[in-house]
This record gives C-alpha cells, sequence and structure tokens, in this order.
C-alpha cells in the first residue's frame, strides 16, 4: 500500500512541475510573438492549467476507467469553483469586469447544457457528443482570439519576455507536456490501486483527490494572481478552466473512448453535477449582476466543498 501511495504523491508532484514549465513556455512564446496579455490569460494559461486534467482523463479513458475520466472533469469543476476560487474571494474579494467573464461564463453553461443532455436524456457520451464538446472547444477559442483582436490589451505585458532562446521556450513546452503525461500515468494507476484497497468506489477518488490534484495549478495561479494583487483575472483563469474541462478534458475523454454512466454511481447524477451548476452560479452571478466578488460567497463555497467531500467518503 505504500507503494502506490508514493507513487500517486510522485504523480502529483510531475504534474505541478510538468505544469509550470508548460505555462512558462507558453507564456513567453505567446509574449515573444507579442500576444496582447488578456488574450494569454485566457487561452494560453488556461490551457496550461488543464492539461493535467486532460492528460488524466485521456490516461482513464485509454485504460476504460469511465469513472476517472467523467468524475475528474466534474470533480475539478467542483474543486476549482469550491475550494480555489473560495480561497481567493476570503483572502481579497475584487471587483470585476463583466466583459471579461461573460463570454466564459456563457460558454460554460451553454456547454453544461449539452453536458447534462447527454448524462440525463440518454445516460451515455458517444461519439458524437465528444466531438461535439470539442468542436465548442475549437469555437470558443477562435472566438475569444477575435474578441482579443478587436480589443487590443492596452497594458503592456510585464515580466513574462524571454531572455532565452526560441528553442529554449519550446522545450519548456514540449518537456512540461511530457512530464505532465507521465505523472498523469502515475496518479490513474495508483488513484485506482488505492481505491481498490480501501474499498473506496472510483468515482470518489475521482471526484476527491484527484480533481484537487489535477487542480494544483490552478490553485498556484491563483494564489499567485493574489499575491500581484490581480483577484479578478484569478476568477477569469478559473471560469476558462472550468469551461475547457467540460469541453476539452470530457471531450478528449470521450472522443478516445465512449462511455455510458453504468459505470457511475447513483450520486454522480443526483448530486455531483447539480452541485457543479450551483456553485458555479454561486461563484458568477454576483460578479455578472454587481460586477463584485464578495467574501461571504468564498465562505458559503468552503463550507459547501467540506460538506460535499464528507458525504463523498460517507457514501464510499
Amino acid at each position: 500500500m505504500l507503494i502506490p501511495v508514493l507513487l500517486f504523491i510522485c504523480g502529483l508532484a510531475l504534474l505541478i512541475k510538468g505544469g509550470d514549465w508548460f505555462v512558462d513556455g507558453a507564456e513567453r512564446i505567446a509574449h515573444r510573438f507579442h500576444m496582447p496579455e488578456l488574450l494569454i490569460g485566457a487561452t494560453v494559461v488556461s490551457i496550461g492549467t488543464t492539461l493535467p486534467e486532460v492528460m488524466v482523463s485521456a490516461q482513464g479513458a485509454l485504460v476504460g476507467n469511465g469513472s476517472i475520466a467523467f468524475g475528474n472533469a466534474v470533480g475539478s469543476v467542483i474543486c476549482n469553483t469550491a475550494l480555489i476560487a473560495a480561497i481567493t474571494l476570503v483572502v481579497k474579494p475584487a471587483k470585476v469586469n463583466r466583459k471579461t467573464i461573460l463570454l466564459p461564463t456563457a460558454a460554460f453553461f451553454i456547454a453544461a447544457a449539452y453536458y447534462c443532455y447527454n448524462a440525463y436524456a440518454y445516460g451515455a457520451f458517444s461519439l458524437h457528443s465528444g466531438l461535439a464538446l470539442l468542436s465548442m472547444f475549437v469555437v470558443y477559442m477562435a472566438v475569444t482570439v477575435l474578441q482579443m483582436k478587436r480589443s487590443p490589451d492596452p497594458f503592456p505585458a510585464e515580466g513574462a519576455a524571454s531572455n532565452g532562446s526560441l528553442g529554449a521556450d519550446l522545450l519548456n513546452l514540449v518537456g512540461g507536456a511530457v512530464v505532465i503525461a507521465i505523472g498523469a500515468r502515475l496518479l490513474v494507476d495508483n488513484a485506482t490501486v488505492i481505491a481498490t484497497a480501501l474499498g473506496v468506489p472510483e468515482s470518489v477518488i475521482a471526484l476527491t483527490l484527484v480533481a484537487l490534484g489535477t487542480s494544483l495549478p490552478e490553485l498556484v495561479t491563483a494564489v499567485t494572481s493574489l499575491i500581484k494583487g490581480h483577484g479578478a483575472l484569478s476568477l477569469g483563469n478559473i471560469i476558462g478552466a472550468n469551461l475547457f474541462n467540460l469541453v476539452l478534458v470530457s471531450g478528449t475523454a470521450i472522443t478516445i473512448n465512449p462511455f455510458d454512466l453504468s459505470t457511475a454511481s447513483a450520486t454522480s447524477m443526483v448530486v455531483d453535477i447539480p452541485l457543479m451548476l450551483g456553485v458555479m452560479l454561486l461563484l458568477t452571478l454576483p460578479a455578472l449582476i454587481r460586477q463584485k466578488l464578495y467574501r461571504w460567497q468564498g465562505a458559503v463555497l468552503l463550507l459547501t466543498y467540506a460538506a460535499y467531500c464528507a458525504f463523498l467518503f460517507t457514501q464510499g
């Protein structure tokens, strides 16, 4: 039992370091070609911090662990929102520009509606579902790029310019992706072993430990944003990462290996998906209506996440 736990921790460490390398390389390349700061945050950083979830779900799909692939995407959205975003709100609430988060928020709930349609109407995700989700990702990226070109960032980027060569930046990018892939494999394999040994369903492990582990890049980004006084930027990154969890993470896993929800627990349908939608509404509605975030939101979200984790483990 000790070896799977150590390998699980090793997988988490590799995911964190790989994500760090990937984001650094991608950000420097983006700045090298003078892409606007907001475009980098909405695309490169969000994709980079979501890569661990993509790799874990893809690995889970390849070995037929549908509950890992399904649970990781939903669990990561819940973790990002009710834990990571909540921490930033409790520490330092911030004002929000409605225009900044309107597109990713609208795109998230459109994708979530399609996700729920497949889950509740059919109880399965087909190849067409996976391709549709990936198509949403492509459309969102295209619309975001066009939007950023029409409204370029008026503030110059600071501190991200690369002093090294393009080759070194590309090495960071590719090396980070490889390390993430290795870490994801260790994480999935050993999470399954640990779940079996403890008698805990795979879906519970995916919705808690794996989801928290793969959400650590978002946590690092959120803490960094707080330190630099950009709490609203952290919120935008988390909403973008949540969207990518549905359209990119789930889309990739489903396309690789379509699955039905017979392997997922009934709790996923009754609790997990509704909770995912509920915490996202609690996070985004005040920001969209009042253009402000509140400390009470963070407190409620943290209490919700604590109760959710306790509920899952009592069910297991």
